[in-house]
């Protein structure tokens, strides 16, 4: 079981963060900002899943560093200690977890795949974290606080919970992402909390 446990924090981004929220009279309006290829961003996850009718939780935080070509995540432990690092790229993906061998695959489909069983969203993070999203039929969607829920193209359930409290085109706070069965999962949840952006 501990060998999940890196694995899963680093796609399922939970917990508190400390930014207020915009009081209920004034909520922000517009959709979220145009997607972009770079971005830097902090926060916590917990991601709970089901399997053969056992719930079992994680709680982390994480580091998310993107660009055009390359995805970095690092996943820390509740006390703030580095768990592992997932590192994503065209041609690959890399997993380091404390004093164990490097794992590599081909995509990170399927380094999650060969280590847990199943597959994790990193690719469609890439986008839901900023806001943006396929939808099932495969039309672009751009989250706001008017509208606030998708689901994608390869079946997860994108539910943006709370905004923060900055000026210009909302940014999503809270994200809760659910999937039914998938691989040797009956189900899973994760709370991303996306921690306030720099100003």
């Amino acid at each position: 079981m501990h060998k999940l446990i890196p694995l899963l924090l680093a796609v399922a981004l939970a917990g508190c963060a400390s930014a207020p929220e915009r009081p209920a009279g004034a909520p922000p309006s517009g959709p979220v900002a145009p997607y972009t290829g770079t971005i830097e961003l902090t926060g916590k996850l917990n991601v709970t899943y089901t399997r053969d009718g056992n719930q079992e939780s994680l709680i982390g935080g994480f580091e998310w560093q993107q660009s055009a070509q390359r995805t970095d995540v690092t996943i820390k432990s509740p006390l703030g200690q580095t768990v592992a690092q997932i590192a994503v790229t065209p041609q690959q993906a890399t997993l380091k977890e404390g004093n164990k061998p490097l794992r590599t695959a081909d995509s990170i489909d399927a380094l999650s795949a060969q280590a847990l069983g199943w597959t994790l969203p990193v690719s469609g993070l890439r986008e839901w974290l900023q806001g943006h999203a396929t939808a099932a039929g495969g039309k672009h969607f751009r989250a706001s606080p008017q509208d606030t829920t998708v689901t994608t193209a390869d079946g997860w359930r994108l539910s943006y919970v709370s905004w923060h409290d900055v000026p210009g085109a909302p940014k999503p706070k809270r994200i809760d992402v659910e999937r039914g069965a998938t691989g040797q999962l009956d189900a899973m949840t994760i709370r991303i909390v996306i921690d306030p952006p720099a100003q």
